[in-house]
């Protein structure tokens, strides 16, 4: 991440805003939103508004990483993706990133029980996180069709696997990963979030990863680096 953007982190702790910390245990799971080609793949349709925020956090890398380290921790590994199917066009109103998403038809599958053309389209999952998706720690959850996991099963499968603490990660910060992590939050939940395995739009005048930062600062127990998360794990090995 940009140093500009840990002035955020700088000034919360200079303002008293305590920071929790964040211990891993047994208990903790980490969650992924939307790991998939249309925000991260050079020719996905939201590329040209996330791309500088992916580059300056290098976050497809750090997504590697954090799929890496906790395949080798055997730490569980909740997806939360996101699709829309034909019937979701049909809607009657939305908002502003709704129709920015329908109209470019983002993460857009032919049907629930049709997967004709998914392999490689925009709402697959990029090619560099494959390897680790038939590993016994992913959880792949229902899909979710706005931003937060209200209408999808991972609260289920978390409380399910009697996870405690969570760790996000995923695209895009100030969308479904916020949304995600305040609705946790509210569940009863301990959050963390894995901040440069993130990113979102960046537009003139408006950097919607370092707004997303401040508010994640404020409610969550800690916010990490990738490498500070790995050095986490180092105590969590040993416990």
């Amino acid at each position: 991440m940009k140093s500009t953007d840990w002035e955020v982190i700088k000034a919360a702790k200079e303002a008293g805003i305590p920071d929790p910390g964040f211990e891993i245990d047994k208990n903790t799971a980490i969650v992924i939103t939307d790991p998939q080609n249309d925000f991260l793949r050079d020719d996905g349709v939201a590329w040209p508004v996330v791309k500088a925020s992916v580059k300056e956090n290098d976050t497809i890398n750090n997504m590697s990483k954090v799929f890496k380290l906790a395949r080798e921790n055997k730490i569980k590994v909740f997806i939360s993706p996101h699709y829309f199917f034909p019937t979701d066009h049909g809607w009657k109103f939305e908002g502003a990133l709704e129709k920015f998403m329908h109209v470019k038809e983002m993460y857009l599958r032919k049907g629930r029980l049709d997967m004709t053309d998914f392999e490689s389209s925009g709402a697959d999952f990029l090619d560099e996180f494959k390897s680790y998706l038939d590993d016994d720690n992913i959880i792949l959850c229902n899909p979710h069709k706005i931003y937060g996991p209200q209408t999808t099963d991972l609260n289920l499968q978390l409380r399910k696997y009697k996870i405690e603490k969570v760790l996000m990660a995923g695209m895009s910060t100030n969308l479904c990963l916020e949304s995600h992590t305040r609705d946790l939050l509210e569940e009863g939940f301990e959050v963390g979030v894995i901040a440069d395995a993130s990113a979102s739009a960046k537009l003139p005048g408006m950097d919607t990863f370092q707004a997303a930062l401040m508010n994640l600062r404020l409610i969550t127990s800690h916010i990490f680096t990738t490498e500070e998360f790995e050095e986490a794990l180092k105590s969590f090995k040993s416990s």
